[in-house]
C-alpha cells in the first residue's frame, strides 16, 4: 500500500498582529487539524525553523519573522467530531466575563486549556467550535491542567497582544488562593527567587530554584490560618510555569495536592478529608486595556470541592 503523500514544506511570515505571540500557540492555530502532541515534536526536532534556526516553544514572534513549517503526511491530522454537548454547558456557564473584546473563564481543574493526546478538546477548541465568528480566538494565558479559575481568552489578535503587552510589564494583577503545609512566617511571604525548566528523559517537565533560572517573584498573604495548613493569595509579578508551585515549596510551604512539588504525607492527610485535586484556583484577574481604557477585575468564586475541604480543616 502506498503511503500518504506529504504536504510539501512552506513559509508564514510573521505581521505585527501576531508579534509577541508564542510559536507554539501560533502553530496550533495556524495547524488547527493537527494535535497537540505533534505540534511540540516538530519544534523539539527542529523541523520548524524560525529565520532558519531552531526556536523553542517559548518563543515568542517578532514581526517579519520567516517560519518554515515542514511537510506534513494527512496522517498526522485528525478530523474531529464536536465536542461534548455537557462540555460546550459547562464551559458556557463558566463564562464570568465577556466583551466584544475577550471572555474570561472560571476554568475547572480537570480540563486543559489546549487539546492533546488525552482529549482533543481543551477550553481554547471548545470555545472556537461554539464561537466560529471569533476565528482568531486565542488563549492570552495559560492554566495547568489541574489548576481552577480565571482564565482569559482573546476574540481578536489586536487584544492578544494587548494582553501580552500587560502581562510582560507587570500591568496586569493575577491572584491565586492555595492550601499551603504548615505556617508561614511573615518575613517569608516575599519570594523572589530565580526558576529553571527542566525536562527529564521521560519527558516530564519540573521547574526548580536555579541561580541560572529566570528571575521569578510571588508575593504570599495570609488569608486563614488552620491547625496544620495555611489558606494563602498568591500574587504573581512573574509568570513562569509552575511559579506559584515551586516558589510554595522552596518556602517550605508545598501546596496540598501537588503531586509534584508537594508533600507526600501531607497530601495524604489532605486526602482523607476529600481533596482529590491541586488546591490552586486562579481567584481574580484586574487590568485596564490600553485600547479601550476600561478595567477590567474578574473574580471566580473558590471551587465547591475546595470550600468543603476548608470547612474540615477548622
Amino acid at each position: 500500500m502506498k503511503s500518504a503523500p506529504k504536504m510539501p514544506a512552506y513559509y508564514l511570515t510573521v505581521d505585527d498582529a501576531f508579534a509577541g505571540q508564542r510559536i507554539d500557540n501560533f502553530l496550533m492555530t495556524k495547524l488547527k487539524n493537527v494535535p497537540k502532541t505533534r505540534v511540540y515534536r516538530i519544534l523539539r526536532k527542529g523541523e520548524v525553523r524560525v529565520n532558519k534556526k531552531r526556536a523553542a516553544p517559548s518563543y515568542r514572534l517578532e514581526a517579519g519573522d520567516s517560519i518554515r513549517i515542514p511537510p506534513l503526511t494527512p496522517e498526522t491530522e485528525k478530523k474531529l467530531t464536536a465536542p461534548p454537548k455537557d462540555l460546550q454547558d459547562l464551559l458556557t456557564d463558566r463564562v464570568i466575563y465577556e466583551d466584544k473584546n475577550l471572555f474570561i473563564i472560571n476554568k475547572p481543574a480537570g480540563i486543559a486549556v489546549h487539546g492533546g493526546s488525552a482529549s482533543p478538546w481543551g477550553v481554547v477548541e471548545v470555545l472556537r467550535y461554539m464561537h466560529p465568528e471569533f476565528s482568531q480566538l486565542e488563549l492570552a494565558h495559560r492554566l495547568d491542567l489541574d489548576t481552577s479559575g480565571c482564565l482569559i481568552l482573546a476574540k481578536k489578535r489586536s487584544t492578544l497582544k494587548e494582553l501580552h503587552d500587560l502581562l510582560r510589564s507587570g500591568e496586569m494583577r493575577k491572584e491565586y488562593w492555595a492550601l499551603t503545609k504548615g505556617h508561614w512566617i511573615t518575613t517569608e511571604l516575599y519570594v523572589e527567587a530565580p526558576l529553571r525548566k527542566n525536562i527529564l528523559s521521560s519527558g516530564e517537565r519540573i521547574v526548580k530554584v536555579h541561580v541560572e533560572g529566570k528571575a521569578s517573584t510571588t508575593h504570599f498573604d495570609i488569608v486563614q490560618a488552620y491547625p496544620k495548613a495555611t489558606l494563602v493569595n498568591a500574587r504573581l509579578l512573574t509568570g513562569r510555569t509552575h511559579q506559584i508551585r515551586v516558589h510554595a515549596q522552596y518556602r517550605k510551604h508545598p501546596i496540598a495536592g501537588d503531586e509534584k512539588y508537594g508533600d507526600k504525607e501531607f497530601n495524604k492527610s489532605l486526602r482523607e478529608l476529600g481533596l482529590k485535586r491541586l488546591f490552586l484556583h486562579a481567584h481574580s484577574v484586574k487590568f485596564k486595556l490600553p485600547s479601550s481604557q476600561e478595567e477590567i477585575h474578574a473574580t471566580a468564586p473558590l471551587e465547591k470541592e475546595l470550600a468543603i475541604v476548608l470547612k474540615h480543616l477548622v
